[in-house]
């Protein structure tokens, strides 16, 4: 599988530590201290999972080697969905008229970008499409509560959009080496560990410890499985993309791998957790600046459990 382009939205709306402290009573060097979040991005109230996909979608067009009514296959990955019926893929598919695509939601908590990847190789494998977008998309704002003073200070909205091709078509294309994706439901904590229950609270996440240690532990782990599998070292990769929940993550991670701060990327200081989309709005933020040859690992952990990693390379 190629990406043929890539495109993102971030709302302009930063909301800075200091917001929080009347709120729950948390510092900004706490929360700075315990998560590397300074800053996150937030959308407008008229703003949706729908409306910021089409921006992404208009962000990736001048990039794009074909026109996008070749897309036989639109996919809405996302948790916090604004409409359940017409979708951001149903959306997409009326604003840009692609009549011949199939369009459908997943939700796989913060999986959901690569688990959507993995259903556009089995549809590719399956000969039932060649074109594929990918829309990922999480506005947490929408259903945070900021009062919460274990997880509503870590919310962060966006959208990021994938144009991804069976064959390459051009030639300055990266290329998805591998894709790997697992359920962890059946780890103790899974189910509970965090939950977005709309009339019930909203997003929660009572378990941060666990869902700490179980990150540390499968975010790296999926690499290492995807460069072993695939006869590369960890020497050879070139950057890696962690799901941006915390940054004391990504740092025990860097530890555990013996690799260097620069091979990491990261936003989450800026736009703090933007969920599902995370991994994926890293990679196409630094998208133009990746070299040929360069290999990148996209790895995540969500809430459920469930987890995955891809390797391109560019």
């Amino acid at each position: 599988m190629y990406i043929n382009a890539t495109g993102f939205y971030v709302p302009e709306e930063r909301v800075d530590n200091q917001h929080f402290l009347d709120l729950n009573g948390l510092t900004s060097e706490w929360i700075e201290q315990r998560t590397g979040i300074r800053s996150r991005s937030k959308a407008k109230e008229e703003e949706n999972i729908n409306t910021m996909s089409l921006e992404a979608v208009r962000n990736a067009l001048p990039h794009l080697p074909y026109d996008i009514k070749e897309v036989d296959l639109i996919i809405s990955a996302s948790y916090s969905p604004y409409d359940t019926v017409a979708t951001a893929a149903h959306l997409t598919q009326f604003e840009f008229g692609i009549e011949n695509a199939k369009a459908l939601y997943l939700s796989s908590a913060c999986s959901s970008f690569l688990n959507a990847l993995e259903v556009v190789e089995g549809y590719f494998s399956m000969g039932k499409a060649t074109k594929a977008l990918i829309l990922s998309a999480d506005k947490n704002s929408a259903y945070a509560n900021e009062t919460d003073p274990k997880a509503g200070h870590l919310w962060g909205d966006a959208a990021a959009a994938f144009f991804i091709s069976k064959e390459r078509m051009a030639v300055n294309e990266a290329e998805i080496v591998d894709v790997f994706t697992e359920g962890l439901g059946y780890l103790p904590k899974a189910p509970n560990a965090v939950h977005l229950r709309p009339a019930h609270g909203g997003i929660q996440m009572p378990e941060g410890r666990d869902v700490f240690m179980q990150a540390c532990t499968y975010m790296p782990k999926n690499v290492l499985y995807l460069l072993e599998k695939n006869g590369y070292s960890l020497d050879e990769l070139s950057y890696f993309i962690g799901h941006q929940a915390n940054m004391r993550i990504l740092a025990n991670i860097a530890r555990q791998l013996d690799l260097p701060n620069e091979k990491f990327l990261h936003n989450i200081e800026e736009l703090g957790n933007t969920g599902s989309v995370s991994s994926a709005l890293v990679y196409a933020q630094h998208a133009t600046s990746f070299k040929k040859g360069d290999l990148v690992a996209i790895t995540v952990f969500g809430g459920g459990y469930s987890t995955g990693a891809c390797l391109i390379r560019c």
